[in-house]
């Protein structure tokens, strides 16, 4: 199967479990948040099959969702590149961090060096 036939077979068994008809979008999204925290153990425990399943799961979870909201993820995925790719930022600690986010941590630091008596309330 291509990746649109699988989308549509995950679209057809949640509809035939009635999940579209009695799932709520948090709880969705709760079930996401499960897979997700099962991906960071199977990849704490470097366990590959566990990993393989646990992305699966994600992306399952996400399909129903898209579909609980009228949207695909093609376009959420295509709204979410149109963003990052003009993002910057650096790698911190094994983790892209956006320029935004430095400059914000900077300025953050730079205040608490300011003596209290020139900081305005």
């Amino acid at each position: 199967m291509d990746y649109f036939e699988l989308e549509c077979a995950v679209e057809e068994w949640a509809k035939d479990r009635d999940i579209f008809s009695k799932a709520t979008p948090m709880a969705q999204a709760l079930k996401t948040l499960e897979e997700t925290t099962e991906l960071c153990t199977a990849i704490n425990n470097d366990d590959r099959a566990e990993i393989t399943d646990a992305m699966g799961d994600i992306m399952v979870t996400l399909i129903i969702q898209a579909k609980m909201q009228n949207l695909s993820l093609e376009e959420c995925l295509e709204s979410a590149y149109h963003i990052i790719n003009k993002r910057t930022g650096k790698m911190i600690n094994g983790q892209f961090v956006k320029q935004e986010t430095i400059d914000k941590m900077k300025q953050k630091n730079d205040e608490q060096h300011v003596p209290s008596d020139y900081k305005m309330d």
